[in-house]
């Protein structure tokens, strides 16, 4: 009972001590309205209606934020099998036949494996960039709203081309636009259904080796002729594609037969159904 009063007398001295705070309080509010009432109408409700568009523009700036690209690029070295295995996500053909893409290949649909989901999954926007020197420029305009980047490599005829192919990689995993946004990259390795081609652990070795040269040699450049956005890996240690901005991931693929579940498994992660 003892306990019981003085908490009683306790807050009877803290309400005494509150009191003369609820008095300014009451007269702030007073204030507030009265200075409310001296304000014409027309510009109370200019200042209300300001008040709602800022809202309301914030909220869909930040709804366009979070809203989730659907655009994936693929992208790679010509002749590695990039238009085959655009046709194959789309159709479920190879497309046989097709010469070298000179212009991309750009549509918006539900990959042909998931046709019969059509209404319950969500249409990938796929680019094929050619892969010629001279048009991958072409690139820049696509990488900017790229949900994910899959860098298509010809695992049959890796060696003769491992120079180039680990040279245009270096450059796209430089880029501003793909490693502020940290753009997740699939380094594909087609034409696995052949059995001559390499391994995609030989490949991610061997094309590691030599990005590790390229920055080297790179980084005795002086810095006005690089045309790099930023550097790779991590000083004094051998380059591996665990130290990039972004997520790299190697998978396995073949165009002619069909096999593109790995890359279907990348888009999906990038591209919510």
């Amino acid at each position: 009972m003892e306990g019981a009063e003085q908490w009683k007398i306790q807050l009877e001295q803290w309400k005494k001590q509150l009191e003369p705070w609820k008095t300014q309080l009451e007269q702030w509010l007073n204030q507030v309205i009265e200075h409310i009432h001296q304000i014409p109408p027309t510009q109370l409700y200019a200042a209300v209606a300001v008040l709602l568009f800022t809202t309301l523009l914030l909220l869909f700036i930040r709804v366009l934020k979070r809203a989730k690209s659907n655009t994936i690029v693929l992208t790679g070295l010509s002749g590695s099998g990039k238009t085959v295995l655009y046709y194959q996500l789309r159709d479920g053909s190879s497309h046989q036949g097709t010469v070298t893409s000179m212009e991309p290949n750009e549509d918006t649909f539900v990959l042909h494996s998931e046709t019969a989901k059509e209404g319950k999954v969500k249409p990938v926007h796929l680019v094929d960039v050619p892969g010629h020197s001279r048009l991958r420029p072409k690139l820049d305009e696509f990488l900017p709203q790229a949900a994910g980047i899959v860098f298509v490599v010809d695992a049959l005829e890796f060696l003769p081309n491992c120079r180039a192919a680990s040279e245009y990689l270096y450059d796209i995993l430089t880029k501003a636009s793909v490693v502020n946004k940290k753009i997740p990259v699939l380094l594909l390795c087609n034409k696995t259904d052949k059995v001559t081609a390499h391994t995609k652990e030989f490949i991610r070795k061997q094309m590691e080796k030599e990005i590790d040269k390229l920055r080297t040699s790179r980084s005795a450049i002086s810095a006005a002729d690089i045309s790099s956005d930023f550097t790779l890996g991590v000083p004094d240690e051998a380059f591996s594609f665990s130290q990039c901005h972004n997520k790299v991931t190697v998978a396995e693929a073949s165009g002619l037969t069909g096999e593109t579940s790995q890359v279907e498994q990348f888009i999906r992660e990038h591209v919510k159904p």
